[in-house]
């Protein structure tokens, strides 16, 4: 049993979608969604230092070479992290990752999601779904600058933070566009089983990641980012 019933009640659906409604960006934050016992497996797992490979994107163009890379001005470098890989030599030591990954991509995941939306979130029309769920972690020298991902018919993004014990001054908060009723921008931190649901068409949904604090040269941000798209 991956969710916490506590959070998938019919009040508790009921406020996510009232949040949603006058939220710019359409956005909630749900803590302790997940059941942390089992989360706790997948930590483990992700902290093997195998497993994972520099992911880079440029604004012309998604998972560029070091070639491509290196001959693109710096401004037009929108993300630099680790993604995890899924069939790496290790992958029988990997079970309990590439469950919670599936569930995420499960029946009873997308059914809460659409309670959530209100609209019907299906992979039916999806080409490869598994490629639209997995882990990322990022480094102090890693970066994830302002975009938008409202791609035609993306309906949710998903952010899950997997950071046990997370220090309010590491950074890696998630920075929306969006503004306060007091014109300051909207900061979420990482910490750990915090879930984070949003429109990505909706006003002000375009976003970046604050970068890690230097000081903290061995830590690294997990996360699992999720996209989901509607009929």
């Amino acid at each position: 049993m991956w969710l916490n019933k506590k959070q998938t009640s019919d009040t508790a659906i009921k406020d996510y979608r009232s949040t949603l409604l006058k939220s710019c960006p359409s956005h909630i934050v749900i803590d302790n969604l997940f059941n942390e016992e089992k989360l706790n497996d997948v930590i483990q797992v992700l902290q093997q230092p195998n497993n994972w490979k520099t992911q880079k994107h440029t604004y012309s163009k998604l998972y560029v070479d070091d070639i491509h890379w290196n001959n693109t001005d710096h401004e037009q470098r929108f993300v630099q992290r680790d993604s995890w890989q899924r069939n790496s030599s290790s992958d029988t030591t990997k079970g309990i990752a590439h469950d919670f990954l599936s569930f995420l991509r499960g029946d009873e995941y997308l059914a809460l999601l659409s309670r959530i939306f209100n609209t019907v979130i299906t992979d039916i029309n999806v080409e490869n779904p598994e490629i639209n769920t997995n882990y990322f972690r990022l480094s102090r020298n890693d970066f994830i600058e302002q975009h938008a991902d409202d791609s035609p018919g993306r309906e949710i993004c998903m952010l899950l933070y997997l950071n046990k014990h997370w220090q309010e001054d590491a950074g890696g908060e998630l920075v929306f566009a969006g503004e306060k009723e007091n014109g300051k921008k909207i900061r979420i931190s990482p910490q750990y089983n915090r879930c984070v649901l949003f429109d990505p068409s909706s006003e002000g949904s375009e976003h970046w990641v604050k970068k890690l604090n230097t000081k903290y040269k061995d830590q690294y941000r997990y996360n699992i980012t999720s996209w989901y798209w509607s009929e």
